[in-house]
């Protein structure tokens, strides 16, 4: 059985009504902003909504999820969370993230706070959480976002009155995370993707009935919170999705260790370059450069080179001397992974999820 399938533009008031009957099984199952090619008029009666990936290091993908799957995310949270509340939508509502506070608000029958605006403004965040009449507040944000409200002394005092913060889609920097803990900032650090319907582990704990393992290096998730598969690709769908003794795993292509319980993700499994001879694994160069004051939004990533092969390039907002951070780097993860150069910008780009545009970047540092 098949049920239509819809394309409704990338605003909250008309997503808002759309996924609603979407879940609900009265309305097409949708997928939210222009997709990037010709779509089917039809997907198979389970799906309720299509989130097409903006292809970082890929190419877009077209994530289908079953109502199921997401009000299982949503009750997921809720429970981790402390109960449904009134959500404030910060993010774009073609991005999981967004697409969720929608979903939660929908299960928990209160009405989402919409931020308007077509870049983040700290202060309109703060005006808009003022909005906010429930108990019970969330908002789920990326790092940028944090990192401009945490710098905003008129914002914290709105940012002091929510439940929980939600902050994903990336890692957060320690600094950044250390300056909410002493500001009050009640923050939860979530991990997934549209392929998990969005986070399914909270600071490092996974929610619901989601199961994480880790697989010859690599992180995998389990649960109801999965999506169906990818549109139009079975063998995609098949290697990302495989079924194991009769479970069914979602392979994240990323790299981690469970410590008590506890996920650590450590990188991408296609992070790690070979420089003269020796694997550097540029999320853990990145992660000591952005505990650098000034650096929190630094970026690193590969370039080729004619002696070493691959060498770690750092692209920045600040300015920084190349010898001490090489230094840093170097005392910290040995000189192989010191960066070869630093490409200073007036700013990183992103996709639209706020994530690094990473395939950008490497354009850029090579």
């Amino acid at each position: 059985m098949t049920r239509g399938l819809r394309v409704v533009p990338a605003d909250a008031s008309v997503v808002l009504p759309a996924l609603r009957d979407a879940l609900g099984g009265s309305g097409p199952a949708i997928l939210v902003g222009d997709p990037s090619s010709d779509l089917p008029a039809e997907v198979p009666v389970r799906v309720a909504l299509v989130v097409e990936t903006s292809g970082s290091t890929a190419r877009p993908k077209r994530v289908a999820l079953s109502a199921d799957a997401l009000l299982a995310s949503a009750a997921a949270s809720a429970s981790a969370t402390g109960g449904h509340g009134q959500w404030l939508l910060a993010l774009p509502v073609h991005y999981i993230a967004g697409l969720n506070v929608l979903i939660r608000s929908i299960a928990s029958e209160t009405e989402p706070v919409i931020l308007g605006g077509a870049s983040f403004d700290p202060l309109a965040f703060a005006a808009a959480a003022e909005r906010m009449d429930a108990d019970l507040r969330f908002t789920s944000v990326v790092p940028a976002q944090l990192g401009r409200l945490l710098e905003t002394p008129e914002a914290l005092p709105a940012l002091r009155r929510f439940t929980r913060i939600l902050v994903g889609g990336q890692s957060t920097p320690a600094p950044l995370l250390e300056r909410a803990l002493e500001l009050d900032v009640k923050l939860v650090r979530t991990y997934g993707s549209s392929e998990t319907g969005g986070g399914c582990v909270y600071d490092g704990v996974p929610i619901g009935n989601t199961e994480v393992r880790i697989a010859d290096g690599e992180v995998e998730l389990a649960g109801a919170v999965l999506a169906d598969g990818y549109l139009g690709d079975d063998e995609r769908t098949a290697a990302t999705f495989p079924d194991v003794d009769g479970k069914r795993w979602y392979r994240t292509g990323d790299t981690g260790e469970v410590i008590d319980g506890v996920l650590r993700v450590t990188g991408r499994l296609d992070d790690v370059i070979i420089s003269g001879g020796i694997k550097v694994s540029l999320a853990d160069v990145e992660r000591v450069i952005r505990g650098i004051p000034g650096q929190t939004a630094a970026v690193v990533v590969r370039a080729r080179d004619d002696r070493w092969g691959e060498v770690p390039v750092v692209v920045t907002t600040n300015a920084i001397e190349l010898a001490s951070l090489r230094k840093t780097v170097g005392d910290s993860l040995g000189v192989a992974a010191s960066p070869a150069r630093i490409v200073l910008v007036d700013a990183v780009p992103t996709l639209s999820s706020g994530k690094p545009d990473r395939l950008t970047l490497q354009r850029l540092a090579q």
